[in-house]
């Protein structure tokens, strides 16, 4: 394509595009042409044979699910509007498949009774669906994309760990092999479910996801699941008597700031979450932002969200903006960050349009059911392993480990004998791998202003052959030569024989990115070919008769 199109925000959707990779069908589905392809293919093999290094086996199963299976875990009715469900002509209910717990579970429960035929994993590469409101960033975030996911079972928790960390290491041996620059980062299980669990996150402006990371160590993590784990030495001034303060108009905690000629570290930030539809009071640090993930762990919740305006009124008696801890209505569950345990002579809201407390101190003028880490994490904050500051970088999420636990097992039935003849839960984890994700952040890694810049191992071939004229006898018949030798040494050929002119040729080349450009000009009659590598954009000239020796030395 030579025009990029207007609905191509990022470089690597624009790129895969134009190089003729990828072509849209609808908004967040695309068709793979032969080089996408190629590249899938590529992708899916290293996968197989790190899935297959651990002990994994390869299955397919039903893109179309059963509503009952879904019901059976309570997923059709809480996974929200991405799951694509649809009818048959008998009107009963189906899913379009955007992972495959419930299939994979009941596929076990008919097939696996007893403990000696675990430890068990399967995995598949197939494509899901999900509905994303807003698709975007061409294949990043579409609602049909080609996943790997994969599936254990086991007998007992040690067995479940001992294979996360074959599948968290096996992870790593995939996206190294694939040359991405990533993180392996503690992350949150979302819809999914379960207990402890890690995503790999490619490194990319675009991304995203925030990651949370150490300057000297290798810990990482998702912004919503990074620990805060700091001191709060509590000031030394003396604790002053609480006074209400006229502040007719201030509502934020910037306002209030200025207003009173304060830090934002010295207010109190008072938020009321709807916990399961419950309100509870969320105390933090003015500088400070609440962590809504944080809050539903700390209360064992399944669904928290900030309260809307008409709530907070109906649960406090009291605007949004005039809000603080002090004499709230008695019932109200009141939680507190860490950090605000600490804070002497705080400003809050005085629970009255207008008006703030000052000098508000915890414990004498308010009180807290608990005091937990609430908060998100801050660039400059120790690092949660004690080993460095923390700094944030931007990444797309490509895969995703989870200890699932009994979460699907146990409403599901999924059940074995133990070595002592007693009916028991599977024990499961689950791994997925955005397949053509990875496509799409490889090209996001893999690219300069003028196209893609594949990295040897994973171009959808080695060399592009480009004679200049076609029509010229001499550089049509030196041009057939080295495709027919250049392909019998195995190498992976893409042969433009197009009649056109040379420039667009070569930035069609640069475009598509293969490693190697090998053209053939006016010099064809004297066997001399120009070599140009795509990632450093040297050219050299050699003959036909040492072109295979110096290929099989850079391809290695």
């Amino acid at each position: 394509m030579r025009e990029t199109p207007a609905d191509a925000e990022i470089r690597s959707h624009q790129f895969l595009l134009r190089a003729g990779y990828i072509r849209q069908n609808t908004s967040g589905v695309y068709s793979y042409l032969p080089l996408g392809k190629k590249m899938l293919r590529k992708i899916e093999t290293i996968v197989r044979e790190e899935m297959d290094a651990i002990g994994g086996s390869e299955v397919l199963m039903p893109s179309l699910q059963q509503a009952e299976l879904w019901k059976e875990t309570g997923r059709w009715y809480t996974y929200g509007p991405e799951l694509m469900r649809l009818h048959d002509r008998h009107e009963r209910e189906f899913a379009l498949g955007p992972t495959h717990e419930e299939v994979i579970t009941s596929l076990l429960r008919d097939e696996i009774k007893s403990y000696k035929k675990l430890p068990l994993t399967l995995y598949q590469i197939q494509t899901k669906f999900r509905d994303e409101k807003r698709p975007r960033f061409g294949l990043l975030r579409g609602r049909e994309f080609i996943m790997k996911d994969a599936y254990s079972f086991h007998d007992t928790k040690d067995s479940l760990d001992a294979t996360y960390e074959d599948m968290k290491q096996a992870y790593t041996n995939i996206f190294t092999r694939l040359g991405l620059n990533f993180r392996a980062v503690i992350a949150d299980s979302g819809a999914i479910g379960g207990k402890d669990t890690h995503e790999f996150m490619v490194l990319s402006d675009i991304g995203e996801d925030t990651i949370a990371y150490s300057d000297s160590s290798d810990y990482a993590a998702n912004i919503e699941m990074a620990e805060v784990r700091m001191d709060y030495p509590a000031p030394e001034a003396g604790e002053q008597p609480i006074a209400k303060v006229e502040t007719p108009g201030v509502r934020t905690i910037s306002e209030i700031s200025e207003f009173l000629g304060v830090q934002p570290a010295d207010c109190v930030k008072t938020l009321v979450f709807m916990v399961d539809d419950e309100p509870v009071i969320v105390l933090c640090r003015g500088d400070h932002d609440v962590n809504d993930i944080k809050v539903k762990n700390a209360l064992d919740a399944k669904v928290v969200e900030l309260a809307t305006p008409e709530q907070v009124k109906e649960a406090t008696g009291t605007d949004i903006g005039s809000l603080g801890p002090v004499k709230l209505p008695t019932g109200l569950k009141v939680i507190a960050d860490h950090a605000v345990r600490s804070m002497r002579n705080a400003v809050t809201g005085a629970n009255e349009d207008g008006y703030h407390f000052k000098n508000v101190n915890p414990e004498k003028d308010f009180s807290a059911d608990a005091y937990e880490d609430l908060r998100f994490i801050m660039e400059g904050d120790p690092s949660p392993d004690g080993v460095g500051t923390i700094k944030f970088a931007r990444g797309i999420e490509v895969g995703h480990i989870f200890k699932l636990g009994t979460t699907y097992s146990e409403p599901m039935d999924g059940k074995f004998l133990d070595n002592n003849g007693r009916e028991q839960p599977y024990i499961m984890g689950c791994y997925g791998i955005g397949v053509s994700r990875i496509l799409a952040a490889m090209a996001e890694q893999f690219h300069d202003d003028n196209g893609l810049a594949w990295a040897k191992e994973m171009a959808p071939a080695d060399i592009h052959l480009v004679p200049v004229n076609i029509k010229d006898d001499d550089q049509r018949q030196l041009a057939d030569d080295l495709y027919h030798l250049l392909t019998s040494y195995r190498y992976d050929c893409l042969y433009d024989d197009r009649a056109e002119r040379a420039g667009v040729k070569f930035a069609d080349a640069d475009l598509i990115g293969l490693p190697v450009r090998i053209t053939v000009g006016k010099k064809a009659a004297e066997g001399i070919v120009e070599v140009k590598f795509r990632k450093t954009g040297e050219t050299v000239e050699w003959k036909k008769e040492e072109l295979t020796d110096k290929l099989r030395s850079f391809f290695g």
